[in-house]
């Protein structure tokens, strides 16, 4: 789990009933932000189960290549998937929601962006047993801009603001193939049983940029007059390009050498 606190400056804005928060990665600490990135970047690619079978049964440079053949080789996909990754670390350290699955291990091909929400958060009331949902849109760009927000707005207001029934067939079925039979049960009847009220929704806009995120995202948050608690979250590291490339050559690296 990446623990941003520990390379990031945090800034915090109430907007109405919505936040803000900014995460500006200290230049002095963003080795510590390339080391634990890069950590966990395997676990998004494949299961910890199938890397530790191949390196059981093939040898550590197999399971070395099992990865690296997992990881995109093009610098957009890599931006793309990084600032999915980092959304997932985020709602896993600093809110209650759990992600059920890490989507990018379906990935149809690994320099191919993958469609449909990006990440989904599930928190599920211990009482009730009915779901709650983090509905979230990551964005990196090395130099963000509103129509970059505009689009991730547009894709959160989407399906009236709920999580796309695709998205969530998606996570259902793989949680069957898993064998997480109760959450998978619970998330088809929040769709085909009991339905899902907008208030059980929250969404989260997620940006990673080389450029500052607080003016695009405070615009975002004060323009939206819809019914769902918005949080919007910036993740801002100047020299992004360069971030981006030393994580995947630290991934890299880090699977040889292990």
């Amino acid at each position: 789990m990446v623990q941003f606190q520990d390379w990031c400056i945090t800034a915090e804005t109430v907007i109405g009933h919505h936040a803000l928060r900014v995460l500006s990665g200290d230049p002095a600490r963003l080795d510590v932000g390339v080391t634990t990135t890069a950590a966990i970047i395997p676990s998004h690619y494949a299961a910890e189960e199938q890397v530790s079978r191949i390196l059981a049964r093939l040898g550590k440079i197999r399971a070395a290549k099992l990865i690296e053949n997992k990881l995109p080789t093009t610098k957009s996909i890599r931006s793309g998937d990084l600032g999915e990754i980092l959304a997932t670390e985020y709602i896993a350290s600093n809110t209650t929601y759990l992600i059920p699955i890490k989507r990018l291990r379906w990935k149809d091909h690994r320099n191919m962006a993958m469609r449909g929400d990006d990440v989904i958060g599930i928190a599920q009331d211990q009482t009730t047993g009915r779901l709650h949902f983090l509905k979230t849109e990551a964005k990196s760009r090395a130099t963000l801009s509103a129509g970059v927000v505009a689009e991730a707005r547009a894709g959160l207001d989407k399906d009236g603001g709920l999580p796309s029934a695709h998205a969530l067939s998606f996570i259902s079925a793989r949680l069957l193939e898993l064998g997480h039979l109760a959450l998978a049960d619970a998330i088809d009847d929040a769709q085909l049983k009991h339905g899902i009220p907008v208030y059980s929704v929250k969404h989260l806009l997620f940006t990673f940029s080389g450029n500052g995120p607080t003016t695009h995202l405070a615009a975002s948050l004060q323009g939206y007059t819809g019914p769902v608690v918005q949080w919007a979250v910036g993740l801002h590291v100047t020299d992004h390009a360069a971030f981006v490339g030393n994580v995947y050559d630290q991934v890299i690296a880090n699977a040889n050498n292990d």
